[in-house]
Protein backbone atom coordinates (compact mmCIF):
# COMPACT_ATOMS: atom_id res chain seq x y z
CA UNK A 1 0.00 0.00 0.00
CA UNK A 2 1.56 3.31 -1.13
CA UNK A 3 0.90 5.32 2.02
CA UNK A 4 3.27 7.53 4.01
CA UNK A 5 2.45 7.01 7.69
CA UNK A 6 5.44 8.76 9.22
CA UNK A 7 4.59 11.17 12.02
CA UNK A 8 5.56 14.78 11.38
CA UNK A 9 5.52 17.43 14.09
CA UNK A 10 4.14 20.57 12.41
CA UNK A 11 6.62 23.26 13.49
CA UNK A 12 9.54 24.87 11.65
CA UNK A 13 12.98 24.79 13.28
CA UNK A 14 13.64 27.26 16.11
CA UNK A 15 16.85 29.26 15.55
CA UNK A 16 19.05 31.03 18.09
CA UNK A 17 18.68 34.80 17.65
CA UNK A 18 22.36 35.54 18.30
CA UNK A 19 23.64 32.42 16.52
CA UNK A 20 21.47 32.11 13.40
CA UNK A 21 23.31 29.04 12.09
CA UNK A 22 22.13 26.99 15.08
CA UNK A 23 18.63 25.57 15.40
CA UNK A 24 16.58 22.80 16.97
CA UNK A 25 13.65 20.94 15.48
CA UNK A 26 11.46 17.88 15.99
CA UNK A 27 12.28 15.21 13.43
CA UNK A 28 11.78 11.55 12.65
CA UNK A 29 14.00 9.05 14.47
CA UNK A 30 13.15 5.50 13.43
CA UNK A 31 9.43 6.18 13.69
CA UNK A 32 9.48 8.48 16.73
CA UNK A 33 9.48 12.24 17.06
CA UNK A 34 12.78 13.32 18.64
CA UNK A 35 14.77 16.54 19.08
CA UNK A 36 17.61 17.36 16.68
CA UNK A 37 20.30 20.06 16.80
CA UNK A 38 20.89 21.49 13.32
CA UNK A 39 24.09 23.32 12.33
CA UNK A 40 23.26 25.00 9.02
CA UNK A 41 26.85 26.10 8.44
CA UNK A 42 28.14 22.53 8.68
CA UNK A 43 25.02 21.06 7.08
CA UNK A 44 24.66 18.51 9.88
CA UNK A 45 21.88 17.51 12.27
CA UNK A 46 22.48 15.57 15.47
CA UNK A 47 19.83 13.72 17.47
CA UNK A 48 19.56 15.12 21.01
CA UNK A 49 16.87 12.95 22.61
CA UNK A 50 16.12 9.24 22.48
CA UNK A 51 13.05 8.22 24.47
CA UNK A 52 10.68 5.29 23.89
CA UNK A 53 7.62 7.55 23.62
CA UNK A 54 9.36 10.28 21.61
CA UNK A 55 9.96 13.96 22.45
CA UNK A 56 8.16 16.95 20.95
CA UNK A 57 8.80 20.04 23.10
CA UNK A 58 12.09 21.91 22.74
CA UNK A 59 13.79 25.30 22.56
CA UNK A 60 17.22 26.80 21.98
CA UNK A 61 18.59 29.68 24.03
CA UNK A 62 19.28 32.97 22.20
CA UNK A 63 23.06 32.45 22.34
CA UNK A 64 22.79 29.03 20.70
CA UNK A 65 24.74 27.42 23.52
CA UNK A 66 22.02 25.22 25.07
CA UNK A 67 19.16 23.06 23.83
CA UNK A 68 16.16 22.70 26.16
CA UNK A 69 13.73 19.80 25.97
CA UNK A 70 10.80 18.62 28.05
CA UNK A 71 11.19 15.15 29.56
CA UNK A 72 7.55 14.18 30.06
CA UNK A 73 5.72 10.92 30.61
CA UNK A 74 2.91 9.61 28.41
CA UNK A 75 0.45 11.82 30.30
CA UNK A 76 2.42 15.01 29.62
CA UNK A 77 3.88 15.49 33.12
CA UNK A 78 7.62 15.98 33.38
CA UNK A 79 10.42 18.53 33.74
CA UNK A 80 12.79 20.58 31.60
CA UNK A 81 16.28 19.31 30.81
CA UNK A 82 19.22 21.00 29.10
CA UNK A 83 22.08 19.83 26.91
CA UNK A 84 24.84 21.84 25.25
CA UNK A 85 24.29 22.33 21.52
CA UNK A 86 27.75 20.88 20.86
CA UNK A 87 26.98 17.74 22.87
CA UNK A 88 27.63 16.31 26.30
CA UNK A 89 25.47 15.01 29.11
CA UNK A 90 21.95 16.17 29.90
CA UNK A 91 21.41 18.18 33.05
CA UNK A 92 18.35 19.29 34.93
CA UNK A 93 17.07 22.81 34.29
CA UNK A 94 16.32 23.00 38.03
CA UNK A 95 12.65 23.71 37.45
CA UNK A 96 9.79 21.85 39.19
CA UNK A 97 7.90 19.03 37.52
CA UNK A 98 4.45 19.54 36.02
CA UNK A 99 3.00 20.19 32.58
CA UNK A 100 4.93 22.49 30.27
CA UNK A 101 2.96 25.70 29.74
CA UNK A 102 5.37 27.92 27.85
CA UNK A 103 9.08 28.70 27.94
CA UNK A 104 10.66 32.04 27.10
CA UNK A 105 14.29 33.19 27.14
CA UNK A 106 15.91 36.61 26.93
CA UNK A 107 19.24 37.62 25.44
CA UNK A 108 20.76 38.14 28.91
CA UNK A 109 20.14 34.48 29.84
CA UNK A 110 16.94 35.04 31.82
CA UNK A 111 14.45 32.18 31.55
CA UNK A 112 10.71 32.25 32.30
CA UNK A 113 8.88 28.92 32.43
CA UNK A 114 5.22 28.14 32.92
CA UNK A 115 4.53 24.95 34.87
CA UNK A 116 0.90 23.85 35.12
CA UNK A 117 -0.63 21.59 37.76
CA UNK A 118 -4.21 20.50 38.41
CA UNK A 119 -5.17 23.89 39.84
CA UNK A 120 -3.39 26.41 37.67
CA UNK A 121 -0.12 27.91 36.45
CA UNK A 122 3.05 28.87 38.29
CA UNK A 123 5.52 31.10 36.47
CA UNK A 124 9.16 30.51 37.43
CA UNK A 125 11.96 32.97 36.75
CA UNK A 126 15.61 31.95 36.50
CA UNK A 127 18.27 34.65 36.22
CA UNK A 128 21.83 33.72 35.19
CA UNK A 129 23.69 32.29 38.18
CA UNK A 130 20.56 32.24 40.36
CA UNK A 131 18.14 29.43 41.26
CA UNK A 132 14.67 29.47 39.76
CA UNK A 133 11.97 31.15 41.85
CA UNK A 134 8.19 31.48 41.47
CA UNK A 135 7.08 34.97 40.47
CA UNK A 136 3.39 34.49 39.63
CA UNK A 137 0.57 32.09 40.43
CA UNK A 138 -2.57 32.01 38.26
CA UNK A 139 -5.65 29.94 38.97
CA UNK A 140 -7.00 28.03 35.99
CA UNK A 141 -5.42 27.64 32.58
CA UNK A 142 -2.78 30.10 31.37
CA UNK A 143 0.56 29.91 29.57
CA UNK A 144 3.82 31.83 29.24
CA UNK A 145 4.00 33.48 25.80
CA UNK A 146 7.18 35.52 25.58
CA UNK A 147 9.89 37.42 27.42
CA UNK A 148 11.13 40.73 26.04
CA UNK A 149 14.78 40.81 24.96
CA UNK A 150 15.48 43.07 27.94
CA UNK A 151 14.56 40.20 30.27
CA UNK A 152 12.29 42.58 32.16
CA UNK A 153 8.81 42.23 30.67
CA UNK A 154 6.89 38.93 30.57
CA UNK A 155 3.65 38.17 28.68
CA UNK A 156 1.24 35.48 29.89
CA UNK A 157 -1.87 34.37 27.98
CA UNK A 158 -5.12 33.66 29.81
CA UNK A 159 -8.65 33.04 28.57
CA UNK A 160 -8.83 35.27 25.44
CA UNK A 161 -12.39 36.34 26.26
CA UNK A 162 -11.80 37.13 29.94
CA UNK A 163 -10.84 40.30 31.81
CA UNK A 164 -7.33 38.83 32.11
CA UNK A 165 -6.78 37.80 28.50
CA UNK A 166 -3.17 38.98 28.71
CA UNK A 167 -1.02 39.63 31.77
CA UNK A 168 2.11 41.75 31.35
CA UNK A 169 4.43 41.41 34.33
CA UNK A 170 7.37 43.74 34.98
CA UNK A 171 9.93 41.39 36.50
CA UNK A 172 11.99 44.27 37.91
CA UNK A 173 9.34 45.98 40.02
CA UNK A 174 6.39 43.56 39.99
CA UNK A 175 4.11 46.00 38.16
CA UNK A 176 1.21 44.25 36.44
CA UNK A 177 -0.69 45.33 33.33
CA UNK A 178 -3.80 43.42 32.29
CA UNK A 179 -5.40 43.48 28.83
CA UNK A 180 -9.08 42.55 28.77
CA UNK A 181 -10.67 40.38 26.10
CA UNK A 182 -14.26 41.01 27.19
CA UNK A 183 -16.25 41.95 24.09
CA UNK A 184 -13.23 41.56 21.82
CA UNK A 185 -11.08 38.49 22.49
CA UNK A 186 -7.32 39.02 22.59
CA UNK A 187 -4.49 36.58 21.83
CA UNK A 188 -0.84 37.60 22.47
CA UNK A 189 1.76 36.56 19.88
CA UNK A 190 5.14 37.84 21.12
CA UNK A 191 7.40 40.83 21.69
CA UNK A 192 9.11 42.66 18.85
CA UNK A 193 12.79 41.73 18.53
CA UNK A 194 14.87 44.19 20.51
CA UNK A 195 11.90 45.94 22.10
CA UNK A 196 8.92 45.74 24.41
CA UNK A 197 6.06 46.05 21.92
CA UNK A 198 3.69 43.08 22.17
CA UNK A 199 1.98 41.79 19.02
CA UNK A 200 -1.67 40.82 19.49
CA UNK A 201 -4.58 39.38 17.55
CA UNK A 202 -7.89 41.05 18.44
CA UNK A 203 -11.33 39.72 17.57
CA UNK A 204 -13.32 42.39 15.74
CA UNK A 205 -16.92 41.39 15.09
CA UNK A 206 -16.77 38.47 12.68
CA UNK A 207 -13.14 39.18 11.81
CA UNK A 208 -9.69 39.69 13.27
CA UNK A 209 -7.18 42.52 13.41
CA UNK A 210 -3.58 42.95 14.41
CA UNK A 211 -2.71 45.14 17.36
CA UNK A 212 0.42 46.21 19.21
CA UNK A 213 0.65 46.99 22.93
CA UNK A 214 3.38 49.58 23.39
CA UNK A 215 5.32 49.52 26.67
CA UNK A 216 6.44 53.13 26.30
CA UNK A 217 2.95 54.58 25.89
CA UNK A 218 1.03 51.84 27.69
CA UNK A 219 -1.51 51.96 24.86
CA UNK A 220 -2.87 49.42 22.45
CA UNK A 221 -3.30 50.31 18.79
CA UNK A 222 -5.38 48.22 16.45
CA UNK A 223 -6.99 48.52 13.05
CA UNK A 224 -6.37 50.63 9.94
CA UNK A 225 -2.91 51.82 8.98
CA UNK A 226 -2.63 55.59 9.04
CA UNK A 227 -4.95 56.03 11.99
CA UNK A 228 -4.42 54.11 15.23
CA UNK A 229 -4.79 50.65 13.70
CA UNK A 230 -2.29 48.09 12.41
CA UNK A 231 -2.75 46.44 9.03
CA UNK A 232 -5.83 45.08 7.29
CA UNK A 233 -8.80 43.21 8.70
CA UNK A 234 -8.93 39.45 8.19
CA UNK A 235 -12.21 37.57 7.82
CA UNK A 236 -10.89 34.27 9.23
CA UNK A 237 -8.45 33.09 11.90
CA UNK A 238 -4.85 34.30 11.82
CA UNK A 239 -1.53 33.53 13.51
CA UNK A 240 0.88 36.50 13.38
CA UNK A 241 4.59 36.76 14.22
CA UNK A 242 7.27 39.41 13.89
CA UNK A 243 9.88 39.67 11.19
CA UNK A 244 13.42 40.01 12.63
CA UNK A 245 13.36 43.76 11.91
CA UNK A 246 10.62 44.21 14.53
CA UNK A 247 8.53 46.22 12.08
CA UNK A 248 6.99 43.88 9.53
CA UNK A 249 4.58 41.11 10.52
CA UNK A 250 4.12 37.65 9.03
CA UNK A 251 0.49 36.52 9.14
CA UNK A 252 -0.65 32.96 8.50
CA UNK A 253 -4.36 32.94 7.68
CA UNK A 254 -6.49 29.79 7.69
CA UNK A 255 -9.33 30.24 5.21
CA UNK A 256 -11.75 27.68 3.81
CA UNK A 257 -9.54 24.65 4.54
CA UNK A 258 -6.39 26.24 3.09
CA UNK A 259 -3.73 28.73 4.15
CA UNK A 260 -2.51 32.13 3.01
CA UNK A 261 0.69 33.90 4.10
CA UNK A 262 0.69 37.70 4.30
CA UNK A 263 3.52 40.14 4.89
CA UNK A 264 2.13 43.20 6.65
CA UNK A 265 4.23 46.38 6.74
CA UNK A 266 2.36 48.86 8.96
CA UNK A 267 4.80 51.71 8.38
CA UNK A 268 4.37 51.53 4.60
CA UNK A 269 0.63 50.79 4.79
CA UNK A 270 1.20 47.65 2.69
CA UNK A 271 -0.05 44.09 3.01
CA UNK A 272 1.29 41.55 0.51
CA UNK A 273 0.19 37.97 -0.12
CA UNK A 274 3.30 35.79 -0.32
CA UNK A 275 3.68 33.24 -3.10
CA UNK A 276 3.11 29.78 -1.61
CA UNK A 277 1.57 26.62 -3.12
CA UNK A 278 -2.12 25.89 -2.65
CA UNK A 279 -2.70 23.74 0.40
CA UNK A 280 -2.23 24.08 4.14
CA UNK A 281 0.59 25.80 6.00
CA UNK A 282 0.71 24.23 9.44
CA UNK A 283 3.14 26.81 10.84
CA UNK A 284 5.40 29.57 9.52
CA UNK A 285 8.27 31.63 10.88
CA UNK A 286 10.78 34.16 9.57
CA UNK A 287 14.12 33.12 11.03
CA UNK A 288 16.69 35.53 12.52
CA UNK A 289 18.59 35.69 9.20
CA UNK A 290 15.40 36.66 7.35
CA UNK A 291 14.76 33.27 5.74
CA UNK A 292 11.09 32.25 5.59
CA UNK A 293 10.41 28.72 6.85
CA UNK A 294 7.01 27.05 6.70
CA UNK A 295 5.59 23.54 7.04
CA UNK A 296 3.39 22.85 4.02
CA UNK A 297 1.09 20.02 2.98
CA UNK A 298 -1.86 19.23 0.76
CA UNK A 299 -4.10 16.20 0.36
CA UNK A 300 -1.55 14.33 -1.78
CA UNK A 301 1.69 15.42 -0.13
CA UNK A 302 2.70 14.77 3.48
CA UNK A 303 3.94 17.74 5.56
CA UNK A 304 7.36 19.03 4.59
CA UNK A 305 9.50 22.01 5.54
CA UNK A 306 9.83 24.62 2.78
CA UNK A 307 12.20 27.57 2.95
CA UNK A 308 12.70 30.65 0.81
CA UNK A 309 16.44 29.94 0.61
CA UNK A 310 16.12 26.22 -0.05
CA UNK A 311 18.08 25.41 3.12
CA UNK A 312 16.63 22.39 4.89
CA UNK A 313 17.74 19.88 7.51
CA UNK A 314 19.29 16.68 6.17
CA UNK A 315 16.94 13.73 5.81
CA UNK A 316 14.72 11.83 3.41
CA UNK A 317 12.25 13.63 1.18
CA UNK A 318 8.61 12.70 1.60
CA UNK A 319 7.04 11.51 -1.64
CA UNK A 320 3.67 12.38 -3.09
CA UNK A 321 0.76 10.04 -2.41
CA UNK A 322 -2.27 9.80 -4.70
CA UNK A 323 -5.32 9.00 -2.56
CA UNK A 324 -7.98 9.15 -5.30
CA UNK A 325 -10.00 11.95 -6.85
CA UNK A 326 -10.56 15.11 -4.82
CA UNK A 327 -13.53 17.48 -4.74
CA UNK A 328 -15.35 19.75 -2.32
CA UNK A 329 -18.94 20.79 -1.76
CA UNK A 330 -20.77 23.41 0.28
CA UNK A 331 -23.82 21.72 1.80
CA UNK A 332 -26.69 24.11 2.49
CA UNK A 333 -28.22 24.04 5.98
CA UNK A 334 -30.44 26.44 7.90
CA UNK A 335 -27.37 27.54 9.87
CA UNK A 336 -25.29 28.14 6.75
CA UNK A 337 -23.24 26.14 4.25
CA UNK A 338 -21.04 23.32 5.59
CA UNK A 339 -17.82 23.16 3.59
CA UNK A 340 -16.93 19.49 3.02
CA UNK A 341 -13.78 18.01 1.50
CA UNK A 342 -14.29 14.82 -0.52
CA UNK A 343 -11.90 12.10 -1.65
CA UNK A 344 -13.29 9.24 -3.73
CA UNK A 345 -11.87 6.09 -5.38
CA UNK A 346 -11.07 6.11 -9.09
CA UNK A 347 -14.14 4.02 -9.91
CA UNK A 348 -17.82 4.80 -10.29
CA UNK A 349 -20.02 5.30 -7.23
CA UNK A 350 -22.08 5.17 -5.13
CA UNK A 351 -19.43 4.24 -2.59
CA UNK A 352 -19.26 2.91 0.91
CA UNK A 353 -18.53 6.19 2.65
CA UNK A 354 -16.71 7.37 5.74
CA UNK A 355 -17.73 10.69 7.29
CA UNK A 356 -14.56 11.73 9.11
CA UNK A 357 -15.15 14.27 11.88
CA UNK A 358 -12.18 16.47 12.75
CA UNK A 359 -11.04 17.20 16.31
CA UNK A 360 -10.99 20.45 18.18
CA UNK A 361 -13.76 21.53 18.12
CA UNK A 362 -11.97 24.74 17.10
CA UNK A 363 -9.95 23.16 14.31
CA UNK A 364 -10.76 22.19 10.74
CA UNK A 365 -10.60 19.55 8.05
CA UNK A 366 -7.98 20.92 5.68
CA UNK A 367 -6.43 20.40 2.30
CA UNK A 368 -3.73 18.45 4.12
CA UNK A 369 -2.35 14.95 3.97
CA UNK A 370 -4.09 12.34 6.11
CA UNK A 371 -2.88 8.74 5.89
CA UNK A 372 -6.27 7.51 7.12
CA UNK A 373 -7.99 9.05 4.10
CA UNK A 374 -5.50 7.41 1.74
CA UNK A 375 -5.99 3.97 3.27
CA UNK A 376 -9.79 4.24 3.25
CA UNK A 377 -9.77 5.21 -0.43
CA UNK A 378 -7.44 2.32 -1.20
CA UNK A 379 -10.11 -0.16 -0.02
CA UNK A 380 -12.84 1.48 -2.09
CA UNK A 381 -14.38 3.91 0.41
CA UNK A 382 -15.17 7.55 -0.23
CA UNK A 383 -14.21 9.95 2.57
CA UNK A 384 -16.09 13.14 3.46
CA UNK A 385 -14.53 15.63 5.88
CA UNK A 386 -17.07 18.30 6.94
CA UNK A 387 -16.20 21.59 8.60
CA UNK A 388 -19.17 21.69 10.94
CA UNK A 389 -20.14 24.63 13.15
CA UNK A 390 -17.28 25.40 15.53
CA UNK A 391 -14.65 24.87 12.83
CA UNK A 392 -11.99 27.47 12.18
CA UNK A 393 -11.33 29.09 8.82
CA UNK A 394 -14.87 30.38 8.27
CA UNK A 395 -15.05 33.45 10.50
CA UNK A 396 -15.73 34.05 14.16
CA UNK A 397 -19.51 33.60 13.87
CA UNK A 398 -19.14 30.05 12.50
CA UNK A 399 -16.47 29.19 15.08
CA UNK A 400 -18.52 30.61 17.95
CA UNK A 401 -21.67 28.74 16.85
CA UNK A 402 -20.28 25.55 18.37
CA UNK A 403 -23.27 25.23 20.73
CA UNK A 404 -25.79 26.42 18.14
CA UNK A 405 -29.48 26.04 18.98
CA UNK A 406 -29.17 22.32 19.66
CA UNK A 407 -26.30 22.36 22.15
CA UNK A 408 -22.67 21.24 22.14
CA UNK A 409 -22.17 18.12 20.04
CA UNK A 410 -25.80 17.94 18.93
CA UNK A 411 -25.22 21.01 16.75
CA UNK A 412 -22.36 19.25 14.99
CA UNK A 413 -24.44 16.09 14.51
CA UNK A 414 -27.07 18.19 12.75
CA UNK A 415 -24.38 19.34 10.31
CA UNK A 416 -22.99 15.82 9.83
CA UNK A 417 -26.50 14.54 9.08
CA UNK A 418 -26.99 17.27 6.48
CA UNK A 419 -23.73 16.32 4.79
CA UNK A 420 -24.73 12.65 4.84
CA UNK A 421 -28.09 13.43 3.26
CA UNK A 422 -26.40 15.46 0.52
CA UNK A 423 -23.93 12.67 -0.27
CA UNK A 424 -26.75 10.13 -0.57
CA UNK A 425 -28.98 12.43 -2.65
CA UNK A 426 -26.12 13.24 -5.02
CA UNK A 427 -25.43 9.56 -5.66
CA UNK A 428 -21.98 9.61 -4.12
CA UNK A 429 -22.70 7.62 -0.95
CA UNK A 430 -24.43 4.26 -0.61
CA UNK A 431 -27.10 4.97 2.02
CA UNK A 432 -26.72 1.49 3.53
CA UNK A 433 -22.95 1.69 3.92
CA UNK A 434 -21.95 4.87 5.75
CA UNK A 435 -19.66 5.07 8.77
CA UNK A 436 -18.84 7.96 11.08
CA UNK A 437 -15.30 8.14 12.43
CA UNK A 438 -13.10 10.59 14.27
CA UNK A 439 -10.27 11.18 16.68
CA UNK A 440 -10.32 13.20 19.91
CA UNK A 441 -13.29 15.60 19.63
CA UNK A 442 -14.10 13.95 16.32
CA UNK A 443 -14.08 10.59 18.12
CA UNK A 444 -16.46 12.10 20.66
CA UNK A 445 -18.82 13.14 17.85
CA UNK A 446 -18.69 9.62 16.41
CA UNK A 447 -19.74 8.09 19.75
CA UNK A 448 -22.44 10.73 20.20
CA UNK A 449 -23.76 10.00 16.70
CA UNK A 450 -23.96 6.29 17.51
CA UNK A 451 -26.62 6.96 20.15
CA UNK A 452 -28.32 10.10 18.87
CA UNK A 453 -28.56 9.10 15.19
CA UNK A 454 -28.63 5.27 15.23
CA UNK A 455 -30.52 5.08 11.91
CA UNK A 456 -27.85 7.00 9.98
CA UNK A 457 -24.64 5.08 10.61
CA UNK A 458 -23.75 1.48 9.84
CA UNK A 459 -20.42 1.60 11.69
CA UNK A 460 -18.78 3.87 14.27
CA UNK A 461 -15.04 4.19 14.90
CA UNK A 462 -13.86 6.46 17.72
CA UNK A 463 -10.25 7.20 18.65
CA UNK A 464 -9.33 8.81 21.99
CA UNK A 465 -12.83 10.18 22.62
CA UNK A 466 -14.88 11.85 25.29
CA UNK A 467 -17.62 9.40 26.28
CA UNK A 468 -18.93 11.13 29.42
CA UNK A 469 -18.36 14.89 29.51
CA UNK A 470 -18.84 15.36 33.26
CA UNK A 471 -16.60 12.42 34.17
CA UNK A 472 -13.93 13.56 31.73
CA UNK A 473 -14.04 17.07 33.20
CA UNK A 474 -13.07 15.76 36.63
CA UNK A 475 -9.93 13.98 35.40
CA UNK A 476 -8.70 16.04 32.45
CA UNK A 477 -6.16 18.87 32.26
CA UNK A 478 -6.73 22.46 33.31
CA UNK A 479 -6.57 23.54 29.66
CA UNK A 480 -9.39 21.20 28.64
CA UNK A 481 -11.48 22.23 31.65
CA UNK A 482 -11.12 25.86 30.62
CA UNK A 483 -12.31 25.02 27.12
CA UNK A 484 -15.28 23.05 28.49
CA UNK A 485 -16.33 25.97 30.69
CA UNK A 486 -16.31 28.22 27.61
CA UNK A 487 -18.27 25.68 25.54
CA UNK A 488 -20.98 25.01 28.12
CA UNK A 489 -21.01 28.30 30.01
CA UNK A 490 -19.87 26.68 33.26
CA UNK A 491 -18.64 23.48 34.85
CA UNK A 492 -20.71 20.26 35.28
CA UNK A 493 -22.04 21.40 38.66
CA UNK A 494 -23.25 24.67 37.17
CA UNK A 495 -24.63 23.23 33.91
CA UNK A 496 -25.45 19.55 34.58
CA UNK A 497 -28.16 19.26 31.95
CA UNK A 498 -25.96 20.67 29.18
CA UNK A 499 -23.13 18.27 30.02
CA UNK A 500 -25.53 15.33 30.13
CA UNK A 501 -27.18 16.25 26.83
CA UNK A 502 -23.75 16.40 25.17
CA UNK A 503 -22.49 13.07 26.53
CA UNK A 504 -22.49 9.84 24.47
CA UNK A 505 -23.09 7.91 27.70
CA UNK A 506 -26.56 9.47 27.95
CA UNK A 507 -27.63 7.74 24.73
CA UNK A 508 -25.95 4.37 25.17
CA UNK A 509 -29.28 2.50 25.17
CA UNK A 510 -30.00 3.63 21.60
CA UNK A 511 -26.75 2.42 20.00
CA UNK A 512 -27.25 -0.25 17.31
CA UNK A 513 -24.27 -0.05 14.93
CA UNK A 514 -21.03 -1.90 15.62
CA UNK A 515 -18.63 0.35 17.55
CA UNK A 516 -14.84 0.43 17.62
CA UNK A 517 -13.11 2.41 20.35
CA UNK A 518 -9.35 3.01 20.29
CA UNK A 519 -8.23 4.59 23.55
CA UNK A 520 -4.91 5.52 25.14
CA UNK A 521 -3.94 4.23 28.57
CA UNK A 522 -2.30 7.55 29.52
CA UNK A 523 -4.60 10.00 27.77
CA UNK A 524 -4.48 13.19 29.82
CA UNK A 525 -7.11 15.05 27.76
CA UNK A 526 -9.75 12.37 27.23
CA UNK A 527 -9.17 10.24 30.35
CA UNK A 528 -9.33 6.45 29.95
CA UNK A 529 -11.67 5.79 32.89
CA UNK A 530 -14.74 7.35 31.31
CA UNK A 531 -14.02 5.49 28.04
CA UNK A 532 -13.80 2.16 29.89
CA UNK A 533 -17.11 2.89 31.65
CA UNK A 534 -18.84 3.61 28.33
CA UNK A 535 -17.48 0.42 26.78
CA UNK A 536 -18.72 -1.58 29.76
CA UNK A 537 -22.16 0.04 29.47
CA UNK A 538 -22.36 -1.09 25.84
CA UNK A 539 -21.26 -4.60 26.82
CA UNK A 540 -23.93 -4.85 29.51
CA UNK A 541 -26.55 -3.93 26.90
CA UNK A 542 -25.48 -6.80 24.64
CA UNK A 543 -23.49 -4.72 22.14
CA UNK A 544 -19.86 -5.08 23.23
CA UNK A 545 -17.62 -2.70 21.29
CA UNK A 546 -14.32 -3.69 19.79
CA UNK A 547 -11.89 -2.04 22.19
CA UNK A 548 -8.20 -1.41 21.56
CA UNK A 549 -6.01 0.11 24.27
CA UNK A 550 -2.75 1.72 23.11
CA UNK A 551 0.14 2.40 25.46
CA UNK A 552 0.34 6.10 24.71
CA UNK A 553 -0.93 9.55 25.57
CA UNK A 554 -3.57 11.59 23.76
CA UNK A 555 -1.25 12.33 20.85
CA UNK A 556 0.98 9.33 20.32
CA UNK A 557 4.31 10.25 18.74
CA UNK A 558 5.39 6.71 17.86
CA UNK A 559 4.87 5.21 14.43
CA UNK A 560 3.99 1.77 15.83
CA UNK A 561 1.01 3.20 17.73
CA UNK A 562 -0.04 5.24 14.70
CA UNK A 563 0.09 2.24 12.35
CA UNK A 564 -1.78 0.05 14.84
CA UNK A 565 -4.57 2.62 15.08
CA UNK A 566 -4.79 3.06 11.29
CA UNK A 567 -4.86 -0.65 10.58
CA UNK A 568 -7.48 -1.35 13.25
CA UNK A 569 -9.83 1.46 12.20
CA UNK A 570 -9.63 0.66 8.49
CA UNK A 571 -10.06 -3.09 9.02
CA UNK A 572 -13.08 -2.52 11.30
CA UNK A 573 -14.82 -0.02 9.03
CA UNK A 574 -13.96 -1.91 5.86
CA UNK A 575 -15.45 -5.09 7.27
CA UNK A 576 -18.61 -3.32 8.45
CA UNK A 577 -19.16 -1.53 5.13
CA UNK A 578 -17.99 -4.31 2.83
CA UNK A 579 -14.97 -2.55 1.37
CA UNK A 580 -12.03 -4.30 -0.26
CA UNK A 581 -9.54 -5.97 2.10
CA UNK A 582 -6.74 -3.65 3.18
CA UNK A 583 -3.11 -4.58 3.56
CA UNK A 584 -1.36 -3.18 6.61
CA UNK A 585 -0.22 0.44 6.07
CA UNK A 586 3.34 -0.40 7.05
CA UNK A 587 5.18 1.76 4.54
CA UNK A 588 7.00 4.44 6.51
CA UNK A 589 7.90 6.39 3.40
Amino acid sequence: MDVDVRIHFPEPPAFAEAAPTRAVYVGDAAGRCEIFAWDTRAGTARQITDRPQGTVTCAIDPSGHDVWWFDDDLGGVGSWRVRAFDGGADRSADLPAGRAAGLAMAADGTVAAGIEDDDGLTVYLRRPGEPARPVERIAGHASVVDLADSGRLLAVAGDPESVTAVLLLDLANGERTVLSGVGNPVWPAGFAPGGERLLLTVGDGDGYRLAVWDRESGSTSAGRVGDTEIGPAFDTEIAPSWYPDGERILVRQDRHARSILHEVDPAADVSTVLDTPDGTILAARVQPDGDLHYVWTDSTRPPTLRTASGTRPPGRERRDVQPGARAEVWVDTQAGPVHTLLTVPDVAGPYPTVVLAHGGPHDAARDAYDALVSVFVSIGCAVARPNYRGSTGYGAAWRDAVAGDEGVGLTQLHDLAAVRAHLVASGLADAQRIAVCGESWGGYLALLAAGVQPDLWQAVASVNPIADYAAAFRDTTEAVRAMDVRLFGGDPDECPQAYAAASPSTYVDAVRAPVLIVAATDDERCPPGQVADYAEALRLRGLPPELLWTRSGHEGHEIDVHVQMLATVVRFVGTALGGRPASAPADAG
